[in-house]
């Protein structure tokens, strides 16, 4: 029998037990709250960001000594943001009027409303005013106690406004300036700044083609001027309508994108942004099948990407670039040692607040700095190239399969610890190369002799160059890899540089993996079970595979924008056009990281080649063709004795870099195409993948 000291000691340590942590949805609030990312705390923890995310959705627990820091770390949090106390319910009468229970019941209970897809169950909150209602499912975590309601919501044509996690408003608004009100004062929708320097991201709601009817806006923009300038005329009576209102508009009016604001008060911001639907707010490019939805879903969908991107503030190029200023704020509030007061100053690591011009050779030719310039340009662009159709072997024709594997958003893992120029270029003459230095040089690569049977890694087109030529520092620093020397004639160089795109590719990589996770392709998958969930990963959920392709486009678009050339039909060469007045014009760093993205391609096509013996038939952007003996790319791909992926070659995978299949048609169909001169790359899909190089 044991005795009594052993089962006191025995029950003692029952009571002091295991370290206790707070809910999942607890952890994952908490986190949000402090503005904090998945990356940033797996980085602080010495962990991954799948890790910290299996943490707050409930599939895994931290294990010591993770354990002690993550709990240490979350009762910080909660003494700093408690979670807000529960309301109590109330129920909304026919004539629209709200009334408190008597006594609260115990718990929220389901109550039935409209049929709203995966958001149809919802429970009763409190109205704010007696113009408006809330029915809300149980939410995993509290949102920001100032936006209790979530960063967006879609208004349908009776006035129900449908936010994210199931959120359902009663919006009264029959004007456009009242709705405008209404969202400011009543609605609670907004998110929280991505950066403690940054700004909260303004409210955003979405207008279904009734709502936009009722508010007194045509379903769709008419006459050829509306058309052409998508935007409503400037006599329109809704536009009127807000002046009266002493709202205003941005420069580029009411379009399908419209801000409306009134100058900050009080240092805070007086925005809403309102998208309308049937006038193509939402691309169908980037984001499929949206528009179509019912209003529930579609706050669904972009509700999703707005926690995990941004809120949306245009098209996903738009957003894309916001998300690099909401990550990177131009200013920080310091405090003058002189004064003592809090003052506005340079965030370093940032863009700044002014724009800068490029170096002349780094400029569209019709840019201001490019006049006159006769020394040449860069061009850094993304691969088109198809291999000569006479350097075919006879044994690649006998293969059966052509087989392309696309880069998961190559563009986003080429931006990781990519350091760029935060000055401006300074010119110098017979430099000696330095592979840390950012900027443009001009090399004679043309001396440089590679297979044939591989694109020249230093031109788009894949043909060797003839002479000396421009290229981005990663460029050269390949040649230099290949085992060249390199003598730069003249370069444009940054003297102050810095990883400015690492929060922006961070947050697209968590995003991204998040939303492949929701689809049932994870990582812990083998490379059979990956391609697997990637032939049935659309179908699984709709919704969140628009999230995935808006997410991808976000990245492709973003990049393109650091180099938006002249629009209009009025534009004259040499003229500045309204993209050279923000700091995030920038085609350097876009160089920079089609350059990078063009190499890191050509080292896995070469350490294939070396391997196996295999060689490219053509290449477009971020998908390659091979010539394959089946229909897998598990048919061809090198793969160690022990069965890994070789380690520098092309491997499956969701991680951004890593491959996915494109596409597989029979070889003799490639080879048809390629003795006609036309690229397989392009095709493999099954349409026609029209080339995107960011732009």
């Amino acid at each position: 029998m044991p005795s009594q000291e052993e089962l006191f000691d025995a029950v003692d340590a029952l009571l002091e037990g295991e370290p206790q942590l707070p809910s999942p949805a607890e952890r994952a609030r908490l986190r949000e709250a402090a503005g904090v990312t998945q990356a940033r705390l797996a980085a602080a923890l010495k962990s991954t960001a799948q890790t910290v995310k299996n943490w707050e959705n409930g599939r895994s627990e931290p294990r010591p000594p993770r354990l002690q820091a993550y709990l240490r770390l979350l009762d910080g949090w909660a003494a700093k943001y408690p979670a807000p106390t529960a309301p109590v319910p109330v129920t909304k009468t026919s004539t629209g009027r709200v009334e408190q229970p008597a006594e609260p019941p115990p718990a929220l209970a389901p109550v039935p409303v409209p049929d709203v897809g995966p958001a149809t169950v919802t429970a009763a909150r409190p109205a704010t005013s007696s113009h408006r209602s809330v029915r809300k499912a149980a939410v995993a975590g509290a949102a920001d106690p100032r936006f209790p309601h979530g960063p967006l919501a879609v208004l349908d044509g009776d006035g129900t406004a449908y936010g994210v996690d199931g959120i359902v408003l009663d919006c009264p608004a029959t004007t456009v300036a009242q709705l405008v009100e209404w969202t400011m004062a009543e609605s609670g929708l907004g998110a929280v700044r991505l950066n403690r320097a940054g700004k909260d991201a303004d409210p955003l709601v979405v207008l279904t083609a009734a709502a936009a009817v009722k508010l007194g806006l045509p379903e769709r923009l008419e006459g050829h001027e509306e058309r052409r300038s998508l935007r409503l005329a400037e006599d329109h009576p809704v536009v009127k309508q807000i002046t009266r209102a002493k709202w205003k508009l941005t420069k580029r009016g009411f379009g399908p994108w419209a801000r409306v604001y009134r100058p900050a008060k009080a240092g805070q911001r007086q925005c809403v942004q309102l998208a309308v639907l049937s006038w193509d707010a939402l691309d169908s490019r980037s984001w499929p099948g949206v528009a179509g939805m019912e209003p529930a879903e579609i706050a669904r969908v972009l509700g999703t990407y707005a926690r995990r991107v941004i809120t949306p503030r245009g098209s996903t190029a738009i957003s894309g670039l916001e998300l690099m200023t909401a990550l990177r704020p131009p200013t920080r509030a310091v405090k003058s040692e002189s004064t003592g007061e809090w003052e506005s100053a340079y965030n370093p690591g940032s863009l700044g607040t002014e724009p800068m011009d490029p170096a002349p050779p780094e400029a569209p030719q019709e840019h201001p700095v490019a006049q006159g310039w006769t020394g040449g340009f860069i061009d850094e662009e993304a691969f088109q190239w198809v291999r000569p159709v006479d350097l075919l072997t006879d044994e690649e024709c006998l293969l059966p399969y052509a087989v392309g594997l696309d880069m998961n958003t190559a563009f986003l893992a080429a931006s990781a610890r990519l350091v760029v120029g935060l000055s401006a270029p300074d010119h110098f003459h017979r430099p000696k190369f330095n592979k840390k230095i950012p900027g443009s040089w001009l090399v004679d690569l043309s001396g440089i002799e590679l297979d044939p049977r591989l694109p020249s890694p230093f031109t788009p087109t894949g043909v060797r160059p003839d002479g000396p030529a421009w290229y981005q520092t990663h460029t050269v620093a390949y040649a230099q890899e290949l085992g060249y020397d390199i003598a730069p004639i003249e370069a444009f160089l940054r003297r102050e540089t810095g990883a400015y795109l690492d929060p922006w590719h961070d947050r697209l990589k968590t995003a991204y993996a998040d939303t492949l996770a929701d689809l049932g392709v994870t990582p812990d998958l083998d490379d059979r079970q990956f391609l697997a969930a990637m032939e049935h990963h659309k179908k699984v959920d709709p919704a969140m595979a628009a999230v995935l392709a808006a997410i991808k486009a976000t990245v492709k678009g973003g990049i393109g924008k650091l180099r938006e050339r002249p629009q209009g039909r009025h534009y004259r060469d040499g003229e500045r056009w309204p993209a050279l007045e923000r700091p995030t014009w920038r085609p350097d760093i876009r160089a920079a990281v089609i350059s990078k993205a063009r190499v890191n391609m050509h080292r896995k096509m070469a350490n294939t080649a070396k391997a196996t013996g295999q060689y490219p038939l053509g290449v477009l952007s971020d998908c390659v063709v091979y010539a394959s003996p089946g229909p897998s790319p598990l048919d061809f791909l090198p793969y160690t004795t022990s069965g890994k992926a070789l380690p520098g070659a092309f491997r499956l995978g969701t991680t951004p870099g890593l491959a996915k299949v494109e596409g597989v048609q029979e070889m003799a169909w490639a080879v048809d195409l390629m003795e006609k001169g036309l690229n397989p790359a392009r095709h493999i899909k099954g349409g026609d993948a029209v080339t995107d190089e960011g732009e």
